[in-house]
């Protein structure tokens, strides 16, 4: 037996702490064992007691008949530590402790907290701070949530790892009062030890998991996560996500226009789809979606059949679904006249989606043949089934005729409970029939079930690039950036630089055609806001326009700057932002619509990259066609195509440069690159290279 084998399926359980008052919470465990049927022994801890509930107390740790397999530690922060440390030295395999005080409270329960992980040993760790885990498939709650006192707990295929434990007891009666099986639960909080990614892995290997849902604050070990996210799509176990912290995006906008464009939730939007994760919109989503998914049923296309008896939740149902891109085409004639033979002399609009069938005053044997012939049509690749009032009255004949189908087809089938009517969404979920009391989240768990069954599991090949060791450390000015642009592969304007007036007119007359002056300052990332950039100059016209610029940069920053960029101008060049982030999930590459009115318009698609790995040239020319200005490089309407074969090119040598970087690179951007008509290539008018020497740029992303 594993460690986390022993911890999710002890036959031993050590309460250290325990109280004798089970309404106290630190009686609540041995409560909690007794009441869910655990067989196996239990060893309340207490100097101040002899007996526990029926059982046989002990004063201390090393007093115990033997080491047990698992101990929950419901002492404070301090003494917790040392009880820790007795437990290892006994040869206990896993500890869960309960208190608080820790990480979360500062720089002294830090200090803490290491000394807890310290104390462990070779001892594995839940928490602190965590409410514990409940192991619902073997019937052992290690756990001191309230939730746990209800009395039937529903057992099914879907495993919760929880970093907040509140959630862990909202998640549990949430599903038991909607009638939805769980697994188990399991609240890693503080995460000294045992962290998600642990969960994972083994629920990967768990029979009785056969969805994982996640409720995340932060990913601490994106590779290990990765890693294990990995496992869980080769054994064709979905994972699904509702992380907190939309709100707050963190983007690095200092640097430049791609981090406040891409910010943190993007890029895990994009670590996400990258790894197969289903990320729920909402919390209700959190048991939704897994609860739909659990049934293994499959959505190649997207047309949905509506069956309803009440034209107005019909009319919600469609709506919601047309919101997320789903079809309800009209019954095509042979599913038409088989539910009109159905109907005999009852009127019936069969000519239309939702359909609405009066289904003769719910007669079970029409019910059942009614959705038995919706599934069966070829036009439809999901069935929804709306349960109005009429429906409450006989809620165990509209399950009957649901679950009777149920074998005929692998069809995704859900049913949407128009009024407020708990009992019958739970007489649903009991019956392996996703239930749900919202049209969003019916639509919502459809498009995880379209999402699962059709995502590709593997991307196409690309380039492992080896690691640049000798780039120069800080923010490159314009030059040296596109030095570097240029040496792989991405084509830069002709250009000098210049130190006085008299040369800038120089250089604007050997270049020879209207030029842009620049000032050059790897400290100054967004020129054109503090007057450091001028278009459409001449030899006759930049010696005086250099003047001005140095004073109005003067004016902006307090400091007169004495280098500067003359360079030809791109004319027809239809102007994109290329950039790319490195924050502690990876690195990021953005592309989209681009110029000065790029974070206006936030018309943009994101990768992730692989450590180590650049894009593919497919995986290129695929972020090109997310763009909403996509058919705009096409050639919209007759207008001339731009070169995306060069687009695409540019891309993929961006990201090279970017994977090379690996942890060095902060940011870097090229705003605009323009790609110019079919044939002509691409220019990258406009460079930002910012990189470190250690890993640290945004390593606290993933932590906010």
């Amino acid at each position: 037996m594993s460690q986390l084998d022993a911890l999710l399926n002890p036959r031993s359980v050590a309460v250290v702490g325990a109280s004798a008052d089970p309404h106290k919470t630190s009686g609540r465990p041995i409560s909690y064992l007794l009441k869910h049927g655990f067989s196996g022994n239990i060893y309340p801890v207490n100097p101040k007691a002899s007996e526990i509930q029926g059982l046989k107390c002990y004063a201390r740790i090393p007093d115990l008949p033997k080491a047990p397999d698992v101990a929950l530690v419901l002492l404070n922060a301090r003494r917790s530590i040392e009880a820790v440390r007795e437990l290892s030295a006994l040869g206990c395999r896993a500890a869960i402790v309960l208190a608080s005080g820790y990480a979360e409270a500062g720089d002294s329960g830090l200090a803490m907290q290491e000394e807890l992980k310290q104390a462990a040993g070779a001892m594995r760790l839940l928490g602190p701070n965590t409410i514990g885990l409940v192991n619902l498939s073997a019937g052992i709650p290690l756990s001191a949530s309230g939730a746990l006192e209800v009395s039937e707990l529903p057992r099914g295929g879907i495993a919760v790892v929880s970093q907040s434990g509140g959630i862990l007891g909202a998640l549990l009666s949430r599903a038991a009062g909607r009638g939805i099986g769980l697994s188990s639960l399991v609240s890693t909080s503080n995460e000294v030890d045992l962290e998600v990614s642990d969960f994972i892995d083994h629920l990967v290997d768990d029979p009785d998991t056969r969805v994982i849902a996640l409720y995340l604050e932060s990913i601490r070990h994106p590779a290990r996560f990765r890693a294990a996210a990995e496992r869980a799509r080769a054994a064709g176990k979905p994972v699904v996500v509702f992380k907190i912290g939309r709100s707050e995006a963190g983007a690095r906008s200092a640097s430049s226009h791609t981090g406040a464009l891409a910010g943190e939730d993007r890029v895990y939007d994009a670590f996400f789809r990258d790894l197969g994760i289903v990320r729920a919109d909402t919390f209700d989503e959190l048991l939704d979606i897994p609860a739909v998914l659990t049934a293994g049923r499959r959505m190649q296309k997207r047309r949905v059949a509506i069956l309803t008896s009440t034209g107005g939740a019909g009319t919600l149902i469609a709506d919601s679904l047309g919101m997320k891109g789903f079809e309800a085409p009209v019954p095509d004639e042979a599913t038409a006249a088989r539910l009109r033979e159905l109907q005999g002399d009852t009127p019936a609009e069969l000519d239309r989606n939702p359909i609405d069938v009066t289904l003769a005053g719910l007669q079970p044997d029409l019910l059942r043949q009614a959705i038995r012939t919706l599934l069966e049509s070829e036009t439809y690749d999901a069935l929804v089934v709306i349960i109005g009032s009429s429906g409450l009255a006989m809620p165990d004949l509209v399950v009957g005729a649901i679950q009777a189908n149920l074998a005929l087809s692998d069809k995704p089938v859900l049913a949407y409970v128009s009024p407020h009517a708990p009992e019958t969404l739970k007489r649903l979920n009991r019956a392996g029939i996703p239930g749900f009391s919202s049209p969003e989240s019916c639509s919502a768990a459809l498009e995880a079930i379209h999402v699962t069954s059709t995502r590709v599991t593997s991307a196409p090949a690309a380039a492992v690039t080896p690691a640049m060791a000798d780039t120069p450390q800080g923010s490159l000015d314009e030059a040296s950036a596109k030095q570097l642009f240029r040496t792989h592969g991405i084509a830069v304007p002709a250009s000098r630089t210049v130190t006085t007036p008299q040369e800038a007119a120089h250089a604007a007359a050997e270049i020879a055609t209207p030029v842009v002056l620049k000032v050059l300052d790897g400290t100054l990332l967004h020129k054109s806001d503090i007057g450091g950039v001028a278009l459409n100059l001449g030899a006759d016209t930049i010696a005086e326009r250099l003047t001005r610029m140095q004073q109005a940069v003067a004016e902006h920053t307090g400091h007169t700057p004495q280098r500067f960029l003359v360079e030809a101008m791109v004319p027809g060049g239809f102007e994109l932002i290329l950039g790319a982030n490195r924050d502690a999930l990876g690195t990021s590459i953005l592309l989209g619509a681009g110029g000065v009115t790029a974070e206006l318009f936030k018309d943009t698609a994101l990768h992730l990259l692989p450590d180590g790995q650049a894009l593919s040239l497919d995986q290129a020319h695929a972020m090109m066609r997310q763009l909403i200005s996509w058919p705009l490089l096409a050639g919209y309407r007759g207008s001339e195509p731009r070169d995306t074969a060069a687009l695409a090119q540019a891309i993929v040598d961006f990201s090279t440069l970017a994977a090379a970087l690996g942890e060095r690179l902060v940011t870097a951007e090229i705003n605009p690159l323009f790609v110019l008509p079919e044939g002509e290539g691409v220019v990258a008018a406009d460079a930002v290279l910012v990189t470190t020497a250690t890993a640290a740029a945004g390593e606290e992303i993933a932590h906010a």
